[in-house]
């Protein structure tokens, strides 16, 4: 039994030691929202937050962060869509298909409260691990600049 605190809820969950994170969210927490990509931590569709540090979740043993840290995921940044990043997101029609969504949207919210106020090249650093196979980077850009503004 493992227990991890996941969106601020401590949850023991009966998993492998060996099980990647990705797949406890989604196959034994049911969070579905972070999604698998390519499974090298080379996209980013799966990055989730670890103590407010953006993490590749499809490569990370759940038993790496076992240890009281606190996980949050897409499901846990708002239940209502009301937090800056996902406002922006909406209000600028970001989305095209929207697969990668969930993990642009977390690595733009960690950049956010690193960085309030981010340039460019903050934005462009901080989600170049992230791959829109739409092409959606100036819309994500935007949006990151829009959160800023509203949060």
């Amino acid at each position: 039994m493992l227990t991890l605190n996941i969106n601020g809820k401590d949850q023991e969950l009966d998993v492998p030691a060996d099980m990647p994170l990705l797949w406890v969210l989604r196959d034994v927490a049911h969070l579905t929202g972070t999604k698998f990509g390519c499974g090298m931590a080379q996209c980013g569709a799966c990055t989730v937050h670890v103590d407010g540090a953006p993490l590749r979740s499809c490569i990370t043993p759940a038993t790496v962060v076992a240890h009281g840290q606190k996980i949050l995921t897409i499901e846990g940044l708002s239940t209502d869509g009301s937090h800056p990043v996902q406002q922006a997101w909406a209000e600028l029609d970001v989305v095209q298909c929207g697969y990668c969504q969930s993990g642009q949207i977390m690595s733009a919210a960690a950049l956010l409260a690193k960085i309030p106020k981010p340039t460019d090249s903050d934005i462009d650093q901080a989600l170049s691990g992230n791959i829109c196979r739409c092409g959606t980077y100036p819309r994500i850009r935007a949006a990151v600049k829009r959160a800023a503004d509203i949060g």
